[in-house]
């Protein structure tokens, strides 16, 4: 059963990374696994119930992949000491891994996809892609270099940022991701030289 559940979320996903969430259907997804709805229904409610799964699954994954990395999985407010915690070096490595996470890993990477496509189409995925991808990381940045003690943390934040969020378009179109890859290294290592130079 376990089996079967994973097979019907990863195929759900890969469909909506592919054409969007609204335009697949629940016999869409049956058909690509060929078995019937009847036996999609019997592992999910509906199509919603397969997106909250995703979701979910994103959320704990993120939280793991800060917990990895060294860094807070929360909001500074929720986890000063965690914050406290965090170094220059560790940040920079952590940007280095999400960057290589979001554009490498296939879950990651189409959960990405499907936010990029959906963002224009419903206030609930446009909300998503900000926490994910937009919003999120800027606001994490900045009380990332707030409780590095950094003036205008969201400034540096958005300057930080910048880069990667162009990136990952850069490298979704690219033949080759490596250049990117060595690009977007080369840029956070010159963020992590500045960085410390300001300290």
């Amino acid at each position: 059963m376990g089996d079967t559940k994973e097979r019907i979320l990863w195929t759900a996903l890969e469909l909506f990374a592919e054409n969007g969430y609204e335009a697949v259907s629940v016999s869409d997804i049956a058909g690509a696994l060929g078995i019937t709805k009847g036996a999609l229904y019997r592992h999910y409610r509906n199509k919603r119930d397969i997106f909250d799964s995703i979701v979910a699954r994103m959320e704990r994954r993120d939280a793991a992949q800060a917990d990895a990395g060294g860094m807070p999985a929360g909001a500074l407010v929720d986890m000063p000491e965690a914050y406290r915690a965090a170094t220059v070096d560790r940040m920079v490595d952590f940007a280095k891994a999400m960057f290589r996470y979001w554009t490498e890993d296939p879950f990651a990477s189409a959960f990405r996809r499907m936010l990029t496509l959906e963002q224009y189409r419903s206030p609930e995925m446009a909300a998503l892609y900000q926490q994910y991808l937009a919003a999120g990381p800027v606001g994490y940045m900045a009380d990332l270099f707030k409780s590095l003690g950094l003036p205008r943390a969201r400034a540096r934040a958005v300057a930080f940022y910048a880069p990667m969020f162009l990136l990952y378009s850069v490298h979704d179109g690219a033949a080759d991701g490596s250049a990117v890859l060595s690009t977007l290294d080369a840029l956070l290592e010159d963020a992590r030289n500045q960085l410390k130079d300001m300290r």
